[in-house]
């Protein structure tokens, strides 16, 4: 199975999938850390993929989105963003939007406290 067949069928499986640098216990790069911490933080169940422990999917990754950069979060089979898009959508509200839409329970609280602290 080819990298782009494995990454379309975990994005297809999962609800939420993190493409990430480390895993969502023990992130190994900062922006990883901040969007696991988010998800983390907000009580949504999510895959982790740590992209350093497989090189194929740590590139296809790259490609399956056209995003050159991890960490890369999908939500229904469908990319969202990286780190910076991800952070800039928590603070909007935006991702709570999203999840709405989607189906995808998360902490409204949590979101807002989030929020409150980014002030």
């Amino acid at each position: 199975m080819s990298a782009q067949d494995k990454i379309k069928e975990t994005v297809e499986a999962n609800d939420v999938v993190l493409y990430m640098k480390g895993t969502k216990t023990m992130p190994q790069c900062g922006f990883s850390s901040r969007v696991a911490g988010v998800l983390n933080f907000m009580g949504v169940e999510y895959a982790d993929v740590n992209v350093l422990a497989d090189e194929d999917i740590r590139s296809g990754i790259k490609e399956y989105s056209d995003w050159p950069t991890i960490p890369q979060l999908y939500v229904k089979g469908e990319f969202v963003g990286g780190g910076d898009i991800i952070t800039e959508m928590t603070l909007s509200g935006e991702l709570d939007q999203l999840f709405e839409a989607k189906g995808v329970s998360y902490d409204k609280d949590a979101a807002e406290k989030i929020r409150e602290a980014n002030a």
